[in-house]
């Protein structure tokens, strides 16, 4: 009876230490390669990363946390090409989108927040657009999201349609402002994935300036 007793409690020791050793990322990591397991077993072709497509549609007006929080939608997620191309086919295009109103492409466990964790830190590349041509190139930024095509694409966190009155806007947003070659690099990746017009111009803000002045697209502070 000790025997058995001495076991179970070292067996509980060893389970208890290794619960402690396992980091979230390590847990995340073994998730997605079940689930890629699975899909692959299913005929299907696994992204990289699975995603997650956000709605905002909100009233003009100073943005506080909570209700801009509550003025976001989970759409839809998805995790293979077959289920991009499903939910991709049946969203509304940009065109036809009431403003202002905001379309989020996010990897799956960051919300669309200056204040998550994993954006905290971020900051995002900031491109706009005349209206009749930025469905076009909302497009071409979500595939190549999706297919990881963009350089250092484990430190993009998302992407954001921003419909306007008079203008669209398009933000990729990355983890690490502090990072200045990867935040360089990041930007000559979307200008050459989206053949991006010499005459566009790119501007640059980290989401601590953006929590500062309560603004997303005013003050940047790099310009390429």
């Amino acid at each position: 009876m000790e025997i058995t007793e001495k076991k179970e409690t070292e067996n509980n020791n060893i389970n208890a230490q290794t619960a402690v050793d396992s980091t979230p990322t390590d847990i995340i990591d073994k998730e997605a390669e079940e689930r890629q397991a699975r899909d692959l077993k299913a005929g299907l072709h696994p992204l990289k990363h699975k995603f997650v497509f956000w709605y905002t549609r909100r009233t003009p007006g100073v943005r506080t946390q909570t209700s801009y929080e509550d003025n976001i939608k989970k759409i839809v997620e998805f995790s293979t090409v077959e289920g991009f191309w499903v939910c991709y086919c049946h969203l509304a295009r940009p065109s036809s989108l009431p403003s202002p109103t905001d379309l989020h492409l996010f990897k799956e466990g960051i919300r669309p927040l200056w204040e998550d964790s994993a954006n905290s830190n971020g900051g995002k590349w900031i491109i706009r657009f005349k209206k009749v041509v930025s469905g076009r190139y909302w497009e071409d930024l979500v595939l190549a999201l999706v297919g990881d095509q963009l350089d250092y694409g484990d430190n993009i966190c998302g992407a954001v349609l921003s419909i306007r009155f008079n203008e669209d806007i398009l933000s990729v947003w990355n983890r690490n402002a502090s990072d200045h070659q990867a935040v360089m690099a990041l930007r000559d990746s979307i200008k050459r994935h989206l053949k991006l017009p010499h005459s566009y111009v790119m501007e640059y803000k980290p989401h601590d300036a953006s929590l500062r002045d309560n603004s997303s697209y005013r003050n940047t502070w790099l310009r390429g």
